[in-house]
């Protein structure tokens, strides 16, 4: 039998330690050994055949029922909340860059006209605004 540490004592150290790296996860991010870009694009063909793998495996529902809807809460609420307006605040460019094209197609569209409350033909209006993103979501580079 191999000697080896309980796993309660494998996690504390874990957790006491690797906080502590933070340094080196942002020097590792900063200064990678390869190209992201390049070897994500090239691993193209590996990810689709494990995600198709793990569709037949039904990983996914698996993995959810496995976790459960307490330790998703649980993660969501002690990780997320503190993360969340940070992160929006990181994200204002590059959510004005990806919304961009679509606010445009909105702005572009000539809507029907508007009738009464209720009115079926008001749908018309939905059904202009959907299309429109769609065929912005079609586009090259959509």
């Amino acid at each position: 039998m191999a000697d080896i540490r309980p796993v309660d004592v494998i996690a504390a150290k874990w957790a006491s330690v690797t906080p502590q790296r933070s340094a080196d996860y942002e020097a590792g991010v900063q200064n990678p050994r390869k190209d992201w870009a390049r070897q994500a694009g090239a691993a193209s063909d590996a990810w689709a055949a494990g995600v198709q793998a793990a569709v037949q495996n039904k990983a996914f529902a698996k993995g959810v029922s496995k976790a459960g809807t307490p330790k998703w809460q649980r993660g969501a609420v002690e990780k997320g909340v503190a993360r969340w307006g940070p992160g929006v605040q990181l994200a204002q460019e590059a959510y004005a860059a990806g919304f961009a094209p679509y606010r445009e197609a909105i702005a572009r569209v000539q809507l029907p006209p508007r009738y009464a409350r209720r009115d079926p033909r008001n749908l018309d209006r939905v059904k202009a605004i959907v299309e429109a993103l769609k065929r912005a979501k079609e586009a090259p580079g959509g």
